[in-house]
Parts: structure tokens; C-alpha cells; sequence
């Protein structure tokens, strides 16, 4: 049974994560602040409430909980978000995307960055990953749970739905994938560019097991993941649709494709971080 989450805790640490994405992809003016964003509450939901990890990192991650980014264009909120769960120092931060850092634009394993376990930013690769190595702690009598979290964008690629079906077909039910249904890609809004049509028919209709929550409702995205975990292990893999607001936190990103990769000047990281809180001091 996962204790009551600390709310003030966690959204402390979301505006603290905030503050971080805007700062990093402003030091390089490269980067991917608007998804980034939007998915804040999603992780510190998993790293500072759900998952049973160990920050001291083994590639494994046997008999834990791991994760795998997918969309790996928000390696900002991911990264962020490790550093301040204990995997590295948050002074490390400060490298993003510079020569030689291990914080990579997308992230990378070559430089045994603690916290990744796959290479990602090639989307669609994500959720094969993920069934792989669910299917495999099941082999294993492993209990831990393994979550993935994809792009609403990136449902358009081919091998996301491959894998769909694999997975329920194998009853990989240790799997909770997360969608972030934000309804925007790079190009534009998703129904412009490619219309996705009933996302929760489609995963049902491949025999997965639909949830929906707003993913930057706190409370309401932690009830949906615990509800997750307490439907697993009955032979069907759980999907969750997470509506988010792109950009969320800062007012002139939100709700927009056109802050998807790119980073604010001088004047806007002022402007930014005078609606985000220092909580738990700036790298």
C-alpha cells in the first residue's frame, strides 16, 4: 500500500523542476521546454511518490520499478527530475546539451548517465522496449512494475502499435504506459497533421486496459497511477490517456505546438520564472 502522497512536497518540487527546464534550455538556446513542461507533475508523480526505486542505479533494475521515456525530446523534465530524486548531482544540470556532458539533447546510455536505461528520442521505440523488459521480470518472478511514457504525436509511428498488440497478446500485465495527450506535435495541433482518432477504443479494442486522468491535477494523476498499479497482474497491460497542457506552468508556452523545441530568450526566462517558485534552490 503506497502512502498518502505529500502534495505540498510535490508540487514544490514540480515549480522547483520548472524552473530548472526553462533555465537549462536557456543557457544553450536548444531544446524542448513545452512538453517538458506539461509532463512535470507526471514525474514527480513516479519519482517522488509511485515508484520503488534505487537512486544508486543498477542498468538492471531488477526487483524495482523502472521507467522508460519514450518521447525523449522532454530529456529536460526527465533529467531535472532525476537529479533532484537522488540519481547525480544537480549541479550536473548545468551541462545540458554542452560538449561532452552526459545530459544529451535526447538521452543516451553510452555515457552511463544513472537513471536511463535506453537510448530514446527515436520515437516509437519506447513501448517496445518497456513490453521487453516487463515480459522479461515476469519470467523472472520479478514484482517490480515497469512504466513507459510516450507522445500523443508519437502514436502515429508503426511500431507503437506493433507493440500494442504484442503486449496484450503475451498478457504483459506488470506494463503501465502513460500517454501525454496534450494534443500538439511539432508541426502543429495533432488533428491537423494527423488525426488520431479514439485513442482509448483503439488500445482497448487491442485489449489493453484504458485509463484517463488530467495529468497536472496532482491528486487526480496520483489516484489514476495507484489505480494502475492496483489493476495490474491481471493479464492485461494498462494504458493511460494523461491530458496535459503543453507549456503548462508558464503562461506565454502554454497550450501551444510553437514552444515545443524552442528556447526563450532573456526577456522570457524572466518573465518565466517570475510565475515559477524557487523551492528547493536552482542548480
Amino acid at each position: 500500500m503506497t502512502n498518502p502522497p505529500n502534495l505540498d512536497h510535490l508540487k514544490k518540487f514540480c515549480s522547483q523542476v520548472r524552473r530548472d527546464i526553462v533555465r537549462m534550455v536557456h543557457a544553450v538556446n536548444s531544446g524542448h521546454p513545452g512538453g517538458s513542461l506539461g509532463c512535470t507533475e507526471y514525474f514527480a508523480a513516479l519519482y517522488q511518490h509511485l515508484m520503488k526505486y534505487d537512486s544508486s542505479f543498477n542498468m538492471t533494475g531488477e526487483n524495482e520499478d523502472v521507467f522508460f521515456l519514450s518521447n525523449g525530446h522532454i530529456s529536460p523534465v526527465f533529467y531535472s527530475t532525476l537529479a533532484r530524486s537522488g540519481f547525480f548531482e544537480v549541479s550536473e544540470l548545468a551541462t545540458f546539451r554542452k560538449i561532452g556532458s552526459r545530459l544529451q539533447g535526447h538521452p543516451a546510455t553510452e555515457e552511463g548517465l544513472p537513471g536511463v536505461r535506453i537510448a530514446s528520442g527515436s520515437l516509437g521505440q519506447g513501448l517496445s522496449a518497456a513490453v521487453g523488459v516487463a515480459l522479461s521480470k515476469k519470467l523472472n518472478g520479478d514484482n517490480g512494475k515497469v512504466f513507459v511514457l510516450m507522445g500523443d504525436g508519437e502514436q502515429q509511428e508503426g511500431q507503437v502499435w506493433e507493440a500494442a498488440m504484442f503486449a496484450a497478446h503475451n498478457k504483459v500485465d506488470n506494463l503501465i504506459a502513460t500517454i501525454d495527450y496534450n494534443h500538439q506535435q511539432i508541426d502543429g495541433p495533432i488533428a491537423e497533421v494527423n488525426g488520431l482518432g479514439d485513442l482509448r477504443a483503439k488500445y482497448e479494442s487491442f485489449g489493453w486496459l484504458v485509463l484517463e486522468c488530467d495529468g497536472n491535477n496532482l491528486e487526480v494523476l496520483i489516484n489514476t497511477l495507484e489505480e494502475a498499479k492496483e489493476k495490474s497482474g491481471n493479464e492485461q497491460p494498462i494504458m493511460i490517456l494523461m491530458t496535459t497542457e503543453m507549456g503548462k506552468g508558464v503562461d506565454f508556452m502554454e497550450g501551444t505546438h510553437k514552444w515545443h523545441g524552442v528556447a526563450p530568450n532573456d526577456e522570457q526566462l524572466a518573465d518565466a520564472l517570475s510565475q515559477l517558485e524557487e523551492t528547493l534552490g536552482d542548480f
